[in-house]
């Protein structure tokens, strides 16, 4: 056996036991970050008086250290039914939040599609400054924005009304940036063939660019869906009627005694984000791919 068969055996296996030893680390370092959503179901399916057992060193009323069972030792359903059956006010906040998320994503079709095309197929004076100006807006958390956001609102009459967390979401520039980056994957030399066959820019935006841009586009979606799904801070700064509440904002309203109550909800509230998730994933993974992909 020669020395570079040698050498190359060695590195495999090398390789290999990297690789083995990567795996475990990963699954352990997944395995603790959703340790906290293992816990949710347990609590929702658990008795209150065991909940309630559990939870007695945080109420006080006991010393040590929380004792938590992901599996609960008397499963029942009463949270649940309290929340499906005894709640009518949890649907009237779920169709909330389903016609502000769905309202924000629609209309983020509209407004970021044209202008991620627009940043990715033509060339045009001030691009590079506008588009830079685009990324130092997506950088601004809400905090900064706050004041500039209730004084326009103010302005137009629309602080108190859904519309003050659905239009400033509307115009956020994140999902320009992710389309914007899954536009740019497309080969130049496609679009240029195709305004020589004397297709139209709408022509060409239809019939290529969405069709190759898909990927940006859906990881956008989810990742507005995920975020905008489980907005805080906006529904609380701008919305004063109870009414109007998202459902995000229900869980804050339940204390300690209610823990689980809230778990259900929780429980409730995870399955359309998981099942968006699932069915998103690959495009997801693109998308943070493009995210760290140079110019």
């Amino acid at each position: 056996m020669g020395i570079t068969q040698i050498i190359s055996g060695k590195l495999k296996k090398r390789k290999k036991k990297n690789s083995w030893l990567a795996t475990v680390i990963c699954f352990l370092m997944a395995f603790i970050i959703c340790l906290p959503l293992l816990m949710i179901p347990g609590g929702a399916f658990a008795d209150s008086s065991e909940i309630r057992q559990m939870l007695s060193p945080v109420l006080g009323e006991a010393k040590g250290y929380v004792d938590w069972h992901i599996i609960p030792f008397y499963p029942t359903l009463e949270h649940f039914y309290r929340l499906l059956v005894a709640s009518p006010a949890f649907y009237k906040l779920f169709w909330n939040t389903v016609g502000m998320t769905a309202a924000i994503l629609v209309g983020q079709l509209l407004v970021g599609l044209p202008s991620a095309w627009a940043f990715a197929a033509f060339q045009f004076r001030g691009r590079d400054f506008l588009f830079g100006l685009y990324v130092i807006l997506m950088l601004l958390p809400f905090q900064v924005m706050l004041l500039p956001q209730y004084i326009v609102l103010q302005k137009f009459e629309l602080y108190g009304n859904p519309a003050a967390v659905i239009l400033p979401a509307v115009f956020s520039t994140f999902p320009v940036f992710i389309m914007y980056r899954g536009f740019t994957q497309i080969d130049s030399e496609i679009l240029e063939a195709a305004r020589l066959d004397g297709a139209g820019e709408m022509q060409i935006f239809l019939r290529i660019g969405l069709p190759l841009g898909q990927m940006g586009i859906r990881a956008a979606m989810v990742l507005s869906f995920l975020e905008y799904w489980n907005l805080v801070e906006q529904p609380m700064a701008f919305l004063e009627e109870q009414k109007d509440w998202p459902l995000s904002l229900y869980l804050p309203q339940l204390d300690i005694a209610q823990a689980g109550f809230a778990f259900a909800v929780s429980v409730v509230v995870l399955i359309p984000a998981l099942f968006v998730f699932a069915l998103g994933q690959d495009a997801l993974e693109e998308g943070i791919t493009y995210i760290g992909m140079k110019e």
